[in-house]
């Protein structure tokens, strides 16, 4: 049997402080700390203004190349440089997302880092945490019903049901509920009609608490939700259907930050959790912005790779929060880099040297791509146990001769802060040589689908963009609506910078096809619906479900 310890071992063997003691770590005085149980707890809203007007931080993004199924370990390196940072002596603090259910008992099992490197409680963070996912799935279901009531009792908003564009939520990855009927059973039913589930992080509603400013913020995304068009194409909102009030007040302790800690009693921020392949992809603007209050350096993360998670971090994100990165580190690993390079997943654990050097296109363009935005870039290789000397050093090689401001090995996993102390030092130096500019890729007054093409070509390097002419009518027509300022949210397969999943590494010649478009008025960006990536996940043949139990001394297996 292996001496290694899985990450729940680790994470339940951890020596955790009370949550009114790490909250003292930031300042924050214990009647500002609503706990939910010993060891975590949410930060009042009345706090939070009351620091509104301090100096801000150093803001580091970690991403990533484009993943191997089984992840790269961003969220774990991401917790391992807040520790390392602190470690070295700064004050400093993560922000991560929650996590959902669905990929848990899919494919991922767990989402709350790894090895030495993890956010504890792992279990509750992994499972029903504070309940924030649960009350987004309300609020969206309660507006789905609302839609529902209306046409029900006379449809005094003329709504057409041909298009009523809300679509239903559960937070489970279940495709036979990708396209539903519904109403069926008579008259007392409703109106049969056709509707479809996405998976919670989709949801505009995840989105919108995601990028909220506060509680007034977020009343009034939700009344701009578009729900649904009425026969002459004019848009029904959310507050045409009178739910904004009651979704706002099923949020409220949904959008207060959760303040949980580190192996190593360092404090996190845990809260939001959009996807990056179909939805942003990054933790709430109220827990980093809160963050960079508290904190000299804040480690966030965007999710899959860096051609979906920092793009829309550093186009959206930022953009909308007013936020300017100082510093991104890119995660990378010796065996993303050989599939990236070619080789097949059960041959990764073999030296390879030369896939290394041939995956290292991939690496490559990342650096490229998020130079763009004018922000230095750092590689940190997370170490895995099969990886040899020439492996890595092939890695580091090519990633300072790409032009990343440093490269390291980072050892965080097995070692935990003093295994990333490195990296947190080339952190500190490229944060205080002034070097960053963040500036976005595209202005707000370009046209939609030069928004979509100028993303397409320069972050994945495509040739073009197909999209039929209803596709660039609807682009159009919410342009003349006035909504061409918005910035566009890319839903694409995380493996590949094409919409094919196959073609790793840096591909070339081919075009970015787009399936549909949504707009989130609400959460201010258009959904580009590209290949055949889905909102509604599907289970893998094998999920993670099946090893997840309870043992006989009543404690959590399965979950990594």
């Amino acid at each position: 049997m292996s001496d290694v310890k899985s990450d729940i071992e680790i994470a339940r063997a951890a020596s955790k402080r009370p949550i009114l003691e790490i909250g003292s770590k930031l300042d924050i005085p214990q009647e500002h700390l609503l706990p939910y149980g010993h060891d975590k707890a949410k930060v009042s809203a009345e706090f939070i203004k009351s620091v509104a007007d301090r100096a801000d931080g150093n803001l580091i993004l970690v991403t990533a190349v484009n993943p191997t199924p089984a992840g790269e370990g961003k969220t774990t390196t991401t917790v391992g440089l807040g520790d390392g940072l602190n470690a070295i002596g700064k004050k400093a603090m993560i922000c991560i997302r929650e996590a959902s259910l669905g990929p848990n008992f899919g494919m991922k099992g767990g989402a709350a880092g790894g090895g030495y490197a993890q956010v504890v409680p792992m279990e509750d963070m992994n499972l029903h945490f504070t309940g924030d996912f649960h009350a987004i799935t309300s609020a969206h279901s309660l507006l789905s019903a609302m839609i529902d009531n209306h046409i029900y009792w006379g449809n005094e908003l003329e709504i057409d049901q041909r298009r009523i564009s809300w679509r239903r939520v559960v937070d489970m990855n279940d495709r036979a509920l990708r396209q539903i009927t519904t109403s069926l059973g008579g008259v007392a039913n409703g109106f049969p009609a056709e509707a479809g589930f996405d998976i919670t992080v989709a949801s505009e509603v995840m989105a919108i608490l995601c990028l909220a400013d506060d509680l007034a913020d977020l009343q009034e995304r939700l009344g701009n939700m578009i729900v649904a068009y009425r026969r002459d194409k004019s848009a029904v909102t959310c507050r045409d259907i009178k739910a904004d009030g009651a979704m706002a007040v099923l949020l409220k302790d949904a959008i207060q930050p959760n303040l949980v800690q580190t192996l190593e009693n360092n404090p996190a921020f845990v809260h939001g959790g959009p996807f990056a392949n179909i939805a942003h992809g990054c933790n709430s603007v109220v827990a980093t912005k809160t963050a960079l209050k508290l904190a000299d350096y804040v480690v966030t993360e965007a999710g899959f790779g860096a051609d979906l998670g920092a793009e829309k971090f550093l186009n959206i994100k930022c953009r909308k929060a007013g936020l300017s990165p100082k510093a991104v580190v890119l995660v990378a690993t010796v065996r993303a880099l050989k599939m990236n390079g070619g080789v097949a997943k059960d041959a990764l654990g073999t030296e390879n040297v030369q896939a290394v050097k041939d995956g290292c296109a991939n690496l490559g363009r990342h650096i490229e791509n998020l130079k763009k935005f004018g922000v230095p870039v750092i590689v940190a290789l997370n170490h895995f146990i099969k990886d040899t000397d020439a492996e890595l050093q092939a890695a580091v090689d090519y990633a300072r001769q790409a032009g990343a401001a440093d490269a390291l090995v980072a050892r965080h996993w097995a070692d935990g802060s003093k295994g990333i102390t490195n990296v947190a030092e080339a952190v500190v130096k490229v944060c205080e040589s002034g070097e960053a500019n963040y500036k976005p890729l595209y202005p707000d007054e370009m046209s939609l689908f030069q928004k979509i093409e100028t993303i397409a070509k320069e972050i994945y390097r495509a040739d073009g963009v197909t999209a039929d002419s209803k596709i660039r009518n609807q682009l159009k027509e919410w342009e003349e609506a006035g909504y061409g300022k918005l910035p566009v949210c890319m839903a694409k397969t995380q493996y590949s910078f094409s919409t094919d999943p196959s073609r790793r590494g840096a591909p070339t010649g081919f075009d970015i096809p787009i399936r549909e478009v949504r707009i989130s008025a609400g959460a201010g960006f258009i959904v580009v619906i590209c290949g055949e990536v889905m909102t509604m996940p599907g289970l893998p043949r094998r999920p993670s479900a099946e090893t997840i139990r309870l043992n006989e001394d009543g404690l959590i297996e399965g979950l990594f």
